[in-house]
């Protein structure tokens, strides 16, 4: 059989593969990548195609597809100037990470990971992309287009990938599995992210403080501390927040919404983490326990606070006297002694307290209510702090010991006016004779 006729068979070949419809990957792959080729195929008008290469005018007439004699496709003068390796039927390899691609022209888009090229830009931000599919996806960022919509609650996404991941709500689906523990989760990403508590894997770094953390996410967040950047407002008060959860919850204030209710008590929360920590009143759960004395509390800021204890550690000062605290809500509370404050008035008789709790308690006095009953005498309290009190009475309890005698008390004020005696202070002054005394009952 002659040259001529090989080369006419094959062309005929060609040009019929060519009229079959397209698969959905070679739609796919067109759609995204055509304007790709247009972008950068810049080929001398004269030059002419290799041997048993056949070019047709079609509405993707930027890729040449080759006979069987290549047995590739390419995609302007770029590609083919890039030294790749074949591997078989249809499939391209990366010299640099050796990674296989099905076309020449996926292997294009694929190196340019590897040179930085970004030849599609934003008209509207100037952002760059290496793909126009990722373009396209971006401009929807502007336009507000939401393409995707969900056939069960209408909510609308711009990429499908977004929708298909939505869709698992209603679906319960959870196709993703750790191989630990055998939790699942509804994307890999959130896969990846658990295997890290397995191998205690914190691949982000801090450049300010070196502090590691699981998930990028994560550190962005915690370097919004150093650079005091708070991207995200408030609507209603304009206050300001490091992470969109934190401002999600704020909102809450404002709606009074509180989604996430106890199975128990049906008692109802603004955030997961406060249901979380709620819970463990129901459970008796203390997962944070002290290596000091091994005393145990629900919420890791209980131990932080507790572990001052040990170290003597009083971070919060007070800018009028001095006096430090170890809590910074205790250094509130001191210093509105310095400026009468009471922020918190009682919508009733309108008497104002300087802390929450105690016009709180303060409101079962008009409510009747007291909710906290000892469960030796059965004697009710409106406030958990005489109700805390009272048990010390069947218990026998005295926490609060003197430094300098070693006799103890059930409460605290008890303790620190006993302190004086040792001390000689007497800060409670008479007003017409100047006499004074150690505690004010004594002064009454």
């Amino acid at each position: 059989m002659s040259a001529g006729i090989i080369y006419e068979e094959s062309v005929s070949y060609v040009e019929e593969n060519l009229m079959k419809p397209l698969s959905v990957k070679q739609e796919e792959i067109i759609n995204d990548e055509t304007l790709d080729c247009q972008e950068n195929q810049k080929e001398p008008k004269n030059s002419e195609l290799s041997h048993g290469t056949v070019r047709k005018n079609y509405a993707y007439s930027d890729i040449l597809v080759h006979s069987d004699f290549t047995n590739s496709v390419s995609c302007g003068s770029e590609l083919s100037q890039t030294p790749t390796t074949h591997i078989g039927t249809k499939t391209y390899q990366c010299p640099e990470s050796k990674k296989r691609l099905s076309t020449n022209l996926s292997l294009g888009i694929h190196r340019r990971t590897h040179t930085g090229q970004m030849p599609f830009t934003c008209s509207e931000c100037g952002k760059c992309f290496t793909k126009f599919s990722n373009l396209t996806v971006h401009e929807r960022v502007h336009t507000g287009e939401k393409p995707f919509a969900c056939s069960e609650c209408e909510k609308s996404f711009t990429t499908r990938s977004a929708l298909t991941k939505h869709e698992r709500i209603h679906t319960g689906e959870k196709p993703f599995a750790c191989s630990e523990c055998e939790k699942c989760f509804t994307t890999r990403s959130a896969l990846t992210k658990h295997e890290r508590n397995h191998t205690e894997e914190k691949l982000f770094a801090c450049s300010e403080c070196e502090k590691c953390f699981r998930t990028r996410s994560a550190l962005t967040k915690h370097e919004r501390i150093h650079t005091g950047e708070k991207p995200f407002a408030c609507s209603e008060c304009e206050k300001c927040f490091r992470a969109k959860e934190e401002l999600t919850a704020h909102e809450r204030i404002h709606t009074g919404q509180r989604p996430f209710a106890c199975s128990e008590c049906e008692k109802c929360f603004r955030t997961k983490g406060e249901l979380t920590v709620h819970k463990r009143i129901h459970t008796g759960e203390k997962p944070y326990v002290c290596s000091e004395c091994g005393e145990c509390f629900r919420l890791k800021a209980e131990l932080t606070v507790h572990e001052r204890i040990h170290t003597g550690e009083n971070p919060f000062a007070c800018s009028e006297c001095g006096k430090c605290f170890k809590r910074k809500d205790k250094l509130t509370e001191h210093e509105r002694n310095h400026t009468g404050e009471k922020p918190f008035a009682c919508s009733e008789c309108g008497k104002c307290f300087k802390r929450k709790d105690k016009l709180i308690a303060h409101g079962r006095i008009h409510t009747g209510e007291k909710p906290f009953a000892c469960s030796e005498c059965g004697k009710c309290f409106r406030a958990m702090g005489e109700f805390t009190l009272h048990e010390r009475i069947h218990t026998g309890e005295k926490p609060f010991a003197c430094s300098e005698c070693g006799k103890c008390f059930i409460r605290k004020s008890v303790l620190t006016a006993h302190e004086r005696i040792h001390t000689g202070e007497k800060p409670f002054a008479c007003s017409e004779c100047g006499k004074c005394f150690r505690t004010k009952t004594l002064l009454s």
